[in-house]
């Protein structure tokens, strides 16, 4: 018997004993939530100086610290403006890539962003 005639055979039952049937279809559609990771500034660091993510990740700096910082990269894709302490800086890494950058007003502050697929 196959499955499809086991299945109304089973209706046909319910019905047939004056049974109610009732079918009830779902369709969820969950959209995968944007990657995200998150960088401190704090104490003229940058805490998680090295982190990996993959292509589409949204990294997002945040000043813990009490001056002033930027985020710059190396090779000039991304530059914040000067992050007093609260304020934040996030940009999207679309590529994979290793992505150097720094503080520009200490430029002792490096860390490194590793986008692999």
């Amino acid at each position: 018997m196959t499955r499809a005639f086991k299945t109304l055979s089973f209706q046909l039952a319910v019905l047939a004993t004056g049974g109610v049937m009732m079918t009830t279809v779902a369709t969820m559609t969950h959209a995968a939530a944007p990657a995200a990771a998150a960088v401190q500034i704090d104490n003229f660091t940058f805490k998680a100086p090295t982190v990996t993510v993959t292509p589409g990740t949204t990294v997002t700096w945040t000043n813990r610290d009490d001056i002033p910082h930027t985020v710059v990269s190396k090779t000039g894709l991304f530059k914040s403006k000067v992050l007093d302490t609260g304020d934040s800086f996030a940009f999207t890494f679309a590529k994979p890539g290793q992505f150097g950058y720094y503080c520009s007003l200490h430029p002792h502050m490096t860390g490194t962003i590793i986008v692999k697929a």
